[in-house]
Order: structure tokens, then sequence, then C-alpha cells
């Protein structure tokens, strides 16, 4: 960057081509970019040392000679009002904003700080709310038609007249550290606009990336052109994030921020793991074997529907893999957490039994009309079916879209365990539905808490009082 700034402000600048595809080759620019770059450093650098007041000043640069052309580029309007400018050059009264002052507010803050006033004769055509007719003239860009056909006879209005200035044998050394700067900012603006078009057509895909550090709660992961931010609620619970890791990320949101593209990740996605089945099953990037639904609780447990059209393919096999390789190289990707393949079929009922795996289920009930499946199983299997904390259950209901009520085979009268309420209510039915499911608890404890799993509240009264007394009598027992 420094190069081109020496060779753009020497006299010799052979070399200068080169210098500037060094450049991109560096930071990954287009050419056409770092010579935009150049010719506004040009003209920063000549309004320093040469410019006028009013100039528009504007540089065509040739890279490949190292010339230049220096203009002052005024786009042409309609005529002002004979008095519209005063003896000394200032706008009218009568064309001036009717306020002595106007207040400027800076967008970027809202601090009494950023807000300045500035005298309204230093404002030309200012536009005010209610002035509407306020005729407004740039004299920097604009040129009035008049002035214009004095240079060029057949000017019209919106054309642009071109004055062409006299290049500088050489700038001095304010102008040279003038275009320095500029050439610095427009380098980083630009590479800041390369990175962020670049992963924003990444956005809502997988990448893998090293973490770099954790600032706060955050994880910072870098991604090779710039560093993505993982928040502390996109994390895996529980999982650990060492600084040199490889690990791979969902690109969530790509915006732009102050400081360059901001880059949000996730590692709780159900893309996240989509995308890792891809990248390891072949039989899935091919195209064999197509993912139906994924249900995911993330760091703890998956549930996902695989399918396929060909009778000699094995969907599930393909996936585990021989000796359960391939979903244990998933399995490490995630941290550890437990993944279910499920097999999708056309039919509800088949699929919510295959959903509630690894629970055997005897019969499916299923009521279309409120998208509700009854399921009854064997007592022996209710603990499973239903899984920790009703995750099992849980899951099932959300890889098919089906309400899932679960009962024992029996005579009709035993509780159902419903997936809607243990969503709705997850702490409270969940450790009830454990109880119920087989925890060690006596047979009159486990009557009580189906009866509270149908939200009996005569029942539920009656138990809390009876173990408020149990509690209290083992108290003065105690004392």
């Amino acid at each position: 960057m420094l190069h081109v700034t020496c060779y753009m402000l020497s006299v010799n600048m052979s070399e200068l081509s080169s210098a500037i595809r060094a450049v991109c080759e560096e930071k990954g620019l287009s050419y056409e970019a770092v010579v935009e770059t150049i010719e506004l450093s040009l003209a920063a650098a000549y309004r320093k040392d040469f410019g006028q007041k009013n100039q528009n000043i504007k540089v065509k640069f040739n890279p490949e000679t190292g010339s230049s052309e220096i203009m002052d580029v005024k786009t042409v309007v309609a005529n002002l009002p004979e008095d519209y400018f005063d003896e000394e050059g200032k706008v009218n009264e009568k064309y001036r904003p009717k306020r002595e002052e106007i207040l400027i507010t800076a967008p970027v803050a809202a601090s009494a700080s950023s807000q300045t006033k500035a005298p309204a004769e230093e404002i030309v055509g200012a536009s005010i709310e209610g002035e509407e007719d306020l005729i407004k003239f740039n004299p920097k860009t604009e040129i009035q038609i008049k002035d214009a056909l004095l240079i060029k006879k057949d000017a019209e209005l919106g054309e642009e007249i071109i004055t062409n200035l006299e290049v500088p044998k050489e700038y001095g050394r304010m102008a040279a550290q003038t275009a320095k700067q500029v050439i610095i900012q427009k380098l980083r603006e630009a590479e800041r606009e390369m990175v962020l078009n670049e992963f924003k057509d990444k956005e809502h895909e997988v990448v893998t990336g090293v973490v770099q550090r954790r600032e706060g709660r955050n994880v910072l992961v870098d991604l090779g052109k710039a560093i993505g931010r993982l928040p502390m609620e996109e994390q895996i619970y529980g999982e650990r994030y060492e600084t040199g890791d490889k690990v791979k990320v969902y690109i969530k949101e790509v915006r732009s921020g102050s400081k360059g593209p901001e880059i949000i990740l996730s590692r709780i996605s159900d893309e996240i793991l989509k995308k890792i089945f891809y990248f390891e099953i072949p039989e899935i990037s091919n195209g064999l074997i197509e993912i139906k639904g994924v249900a995911r609780e993330a760091g703890s447990r998956s549930k996902v529907a695989i399918w396929t059209d060909q009778e000699n393919v094995d969907p599930i096999g393909s996936c585990v893999g021989q000796r359960g390789s391939r979903i244990q190289t998933i399995i490490s990707e995630l941290g550890g957490e437990r993944i279910d393949m499920v097999k999708y079929d056309d039919d509800p009922a088949r699929y919510v039994s295959n959903a509630l795996s690894p629970a055997k289920v005897i019969s499916v009930d299923l009521r279309p009309e409120e998208r509700r499946a009854l399921v009854k199983v064997l007592p022996e299997q209710l603990s499973l079916a239903i899984g920790k904390k009703g995750q099992n259950v849980r899951l099932a209901a959300r890889l098919t879209g089906w309400k899932i009520d679960i009962m024992e085979e029996g005579d009709g009268t035993s509780a159902k365990v419903s997936s809607e309420k243990i969503e709705a209510a997850p702490e409270e039915v969940a450790s009830l539905a454990e109880k119920l499911a087989g925890e060690e608890s006596s047979s009159a404890e486990a009557t009580e808490d189906k009866a509270a799993l149908e939200e009996k509240p005569e029942k539920k009264e009656k138990k809390a009082k009876k173990e408020k007394k149990t509690k209290i009598k083992k108290e003065k027992k105690e004392e």
C-alpha cells in the first residue's frame, strides 16, 4: 500500500502497474478498485496544494503510463434569478431560509454533543420544512447554463461540463501525506466491502473455522478473510472452545458494522446438522438418500428422518456406517450430541412409530382433524417412549409435526403423556412423566402422578397437603 503511494507521487512511475497488481494480490482486491483509490488520492493531493474554492476535482489515471488528467467537473442546471447572489457573492436575503440558524443533527449520535448550529448564510439553497420552493444550487458541483454556454456552445441541461486543469510536476509533502491517508482509508473500505459481499453470498451456509479467542461470553472464530462471532446463545451448552480448535459453524447473519463486516455464527442451528450429514455421507451428497426432517436439542439429542427410493440402499445403515464409523464422526463434530436415525414413511402412523424409536410401539391411532396421534406401548416401553424429561416424545412430535399422546396398553384407564403438555411445561410434566415411566416411587405415588398428568387440580392439592404433613412430621422428629 505504501509502495503505491511512493510510486504515485514520484516522477518515475514505470513500475506502478506492477505495484498495483501486487497490492491486488495481497489484499484480494480488484484492479479497478485500486486504480479508483489512486484517482481519489491524486484528487485529494491536488486539492490540498493547487485546488481553488468551488472546484469539483476529478482525476483520470492511466496506471500503464503513469500519466493522469485532472478535471473540474460540473453539471449544467437552469439559470438562477439575477438577484440570487448579492454584491458580496452571498445568497440574497429573500432566497435564504427564514430562520437565522438551522439545527444540524449528526445521524450517528443522539447526544447533545453531536448537534451543532450553522449560520443560515453558509447554507446555499438549504431545504427546510415548509420551504419547498427554495431554489437549490451547489456552486461546487453545478454550473448555470448561461455560464456553461460560454465554455461549450451547445451545452444542455443535465450535461457535464469538464474543464481540464494543469497537471503539476510534483506534489508537496502535505499533499503526499493526504494522498497516503486517502489510499489507506479507501483500500480498507474496499477490502471491507469485498469481504462483506463474499460472506453475504455464504449466508445460511456451513463453513469450517478456527477458534481464535474468547471475548467475554462470545467466541471469535477465524474464517480466513474475516472473523466471525459466536454469541453465547448460539453455542452448544457445555461445549468448550479452545484456541486453535477447528469447528464447523453455521453463518446465521452477515451485516455491515462500524468496524467492518459483522458475521454472526451458530452451532445450534438445524442446518449445521444437515450440512454435516451432507459432508460426511456420500449417499446424501449424491442424492441417493434424502433428509426429510430434523428435530434438534443442540448438545443433547437429535432425530433425523431419512428416506430413499432405492430398494437396494439401506438409508439407516448407510448413515451409521461400518461399526458406526460415519455417525461417530458426526457426533464428534457436534460435541458428543446423541443422534437418532429415523426412517421416513409417507404413512403418518408408521412415521410416528419410527420417530419414537428406540421404543417399540404397539399401535398408533390418528386423528387427522386435530393432527394428533394416540400411541399405545407396553408398560415396560413407556419410559423409553417418553425419554428423559420427555425428550424422546418431544423430539418425535417436532420431527413428524403430529401431537403425540402416549398410553400404556391395557384397559384404557391409564393416564396419557402428551407431547403438547411437555412442550408447554417441560419441567413439571416431564418430571411426573419420568415417575410414571418407572422411576423409583411407590405404586401409590405413581397413581397420583398419573392423575396429575391429566391436570386434575383436586388431586394436585391433595398430594401437596400430604407432602406438607410428611415434611412437618419429619422436622418434629428431628427436633
